[in-house]
This record gives structure tokens, C-alpha cells and sequence, in this order.
């Protein structure tokens, strides 16, 4: 089985060195990372993942700006997007079914095991199965 692509996009680094060592430890998923906008936006264009998982705020270029560059491009519109946030509780996302505004969201803080789980559910979603 090969494995799946996710890109991460965070202005924290740590946050990003983390979440890469703990999904890529499942033998499951490679994982790219960047810390800015316009990287994850080339990343995206370069590798196709088949989730991005995308802070709201990061500086210079926040999450909604690069989520639009990416549906405005013919060639990765059609990857899944998964919102990562400090502003809404995990109490707020799992109370609206992990949407809000017709968006997917991961709430910050959030565990190894947590993210792991979120993305293998998004994943899922994305194969019709549930």
C-alpha cells in the first residue's frame, strides 16, 4: 500500500516538525510542511497531497488567502482541504459535526493521536466511506 500525501501548511515550525514525525511514525502518510503560504501553495502545485491541513492564521498570507489560491488553480482545487485553528474550542468543532461554514476544522491545541485520527477521518470522507 503506498502511502499517503499530506501537506501541512503552519507558521509554527515546531508544530510542523512534530506533526510530520508523529504521522509519518504510523508508516501510513508522507508529509510535507511549510511554514508560510506561498511555499505551501507551491508545495500543493508539486507534490498534489491528498489532504491539506491549513492554519487560519499565519502572517503575511492567512489560511483563507492560500485556501482561495488553491481553488482558484485548475491543478489543486480538486485536493481536500482541512482547516487548523486556535480560535475555535474543540468543544465548538465537535459539537458542528468538525464543520463549520461549510468547512472542516481541526481545533488547536491538539494531541499526536488526535491529528492522526482527524486526518485518517478526513481521508475517509474523501473515499465516500465513513
Amino acid at each position: 500500500m503506498s502511502r499517503q500525501k499530506i501537506l501541512l501548511i503552519d507558521d509554527e515550525e515546531d508544530f510542523c516538525y512534530f506533526a510530520k514525525l508523529n504521522l509519518e511514525k504510523t508508516g501510513n502518510y508522507t508529509v510535507f510542511t511549510a511554514t508560510g503560504g506561498r511555499e505551501g501553495i507551491e508545495l500543493a502545485g508539486q507534490h498534489k497531497p491528498d489532504l491539506i491541513v491549513l492554519d487560519v492564521m499565519m502572517p503575511r498570507m492567512d489560511g483563507g488567502q492560500v485556501a482561495q489560491a488553491l481553488l482558484e488553480d485548475e491543478a489543486t482545487r480538486a485536493i481536500p482541504i482541512v482547516f487548523l485553528t486556535a480560535v475555535i474550542r474543540e468543544e465548538e468543532v465537535s459539537k458542528s459535526g468538525g464543520r463549520i461554514g461549510g468547512r472542516h476544522f481541526i481545533a488547536k491545541p491538539i494531541t499526536p493521536e488526535k491529528l492522526v485520527e482527524s486526518i485518517e477521518y478526513y481521508l475517509s470522507l474523501d473515499k465516500g466511506t465513513e
